[in-house]
C-alpha cells in the first residue's frame, strides 16, 4: 500500500470520513439544524478543509460534548474529532499540533467573597465544571480542597451553578461572559486559571503517519492565515490562533 493509501485509508476507511463535532464549546462549533451540514464552526470548516485535500466527502457526527467524541472516536464510529489536548485523553487519541487557544475561566455571583483566582480552591468551596471536559479533568488534577460538581456539558455549567447554589463555574470564558450578560448577577475572576490547547484528533489505531499527516496539515492553515480567518469569518472571540508547533511565542 501506498502512503497516499495508508493516509486515505486512515481517515476514510469507509469512502467518506466521519468527524466528531462537538457543540458544546461555542468557539468551535453550533448547530446548525435544517442544513445539509448540521453544524457550522470553526471546526466544522477545517475538517472540511482536511477532507477536501484527501479527495473524499465528509460525514459529519454532532455531539454535546467532549466526552462522547472521545468515546465515538475510540469506538470507531467515527474517523477524526476535535479535542483539548490533555495527557488522559492522549491515553489513546493523537492529538495534531494545536491550531487555537483557549481560555478557561471561573465565574461567582456578584456577591461573593471570591475575588481572585488563587481563592477558589479552599476547603468549603464548591466548583461546577462540565463533566468529562477538558476543565473538568485540568481541574481534577489541580484542586486539591475544594469539591468539584460536574454538570452535563459545558453549557449546563451556569444553571447548575444558579439553581444549585454552588460557589464557582468553571469553563469556556466566552460562554461563562455569555452566560453573565444574559443572566446577570454573576462576575468573571479576573484573568485564566488555564489555557486549553485545542487540536485534531485521531485514534493512535490509526497510525503514526495519519498523525504526521494531520500535524502537518494543521500547521499548513495556521502559518497561511487559515485559521485565523476561519476565526474571524465565525466572529470568535476568546481564542488565539495557537502558535507554530514547536515556538513559545
Amino acid at each position: 500500500m501506498s502512503e497516499s493509501e495508508s493516509v486515505l485509508s486512515a481517515f476514510a476507511p469507509n469512502g467518506a470520513m466521519r468527524v466528531a463535532i462537538n457543540v458544546g464549546n461555542p468557539i468551535l462549533a453550533a448547530r446548525n439544524d435544517g442544513h445539509a451540514i448540521p453544524a457550522k464552526g470553526v471546526s466544522v470548516d477545517l475538517a472540511s478543509a482536511l477532507a477536501e485535500q484527501l479527495g473524499v466527502a465528509a460525514q459529519f457526527l454532532v455531539f454535546d460534548t467532549a466526552a462522547q467524541c472521545v468515546e465515538a472516536l475510540g469506538s470507531g464510529g467515527v474517523d477524526i474529532g476535535f479535542f483539548a489536548i490533555d495527557p488522559v485523553r492522549g491515553a489513546d487519541v493523537n492529538f495534531s499540533a494545536p491550531y487555537v487557544l483557549i481560555e478557561g475561566a471561573y465565574a461567582v455571583r456578584n456577591d461573593s467573597a471570591i475575588t481572585e483566582n488563587s481563592q477558589v480552591d479552599a476547603a468549603g468551596n464548591s466548583v461546577v465544571v462540565g463533566a468529562s471536559s477538558a476543565y473538568d479533568l485540568f481541574l481534577t488534577r489541580s484542586l486539591k480542597h475544594a469539591t468539584m460538581v460536574r454538570a452535563a456539558n459545558s453549557p449546563a455549567v451556569v444553571p447548575t451553578f444558579l439553581s444549585q447554589n454552588l460557589d464557582v463555574a468553571a469553563g469556556v470564558k466566552q460562554q461563562l461572559e455569555a452566560d453573565a450578560a444574559r443572566v446577570g448577577g454573576i462576575r468573571l475572576l479576573p484573568g485564566r486559571f488555564m489555557v486549553i490547547e485545542q487540536a485534531m484528533g485521531v485514534a493512535k489505531t490509526r497510525g503514526e503517519l495519519a498523525h504526521r499527516y494531520l500535524t502537518d496539515f494543521v500547521e499548513s492553515k495556521k502559518a497561511s492565515g487559515w485559521v485565523l480567518d476561519a476565526l474571524q469569518r465565525h466572529g470568535i472571540e476568546g481564542a488565539s490562533v495557537a502558535p507554530a508547533h514547536g515556538s513559545h511565542a
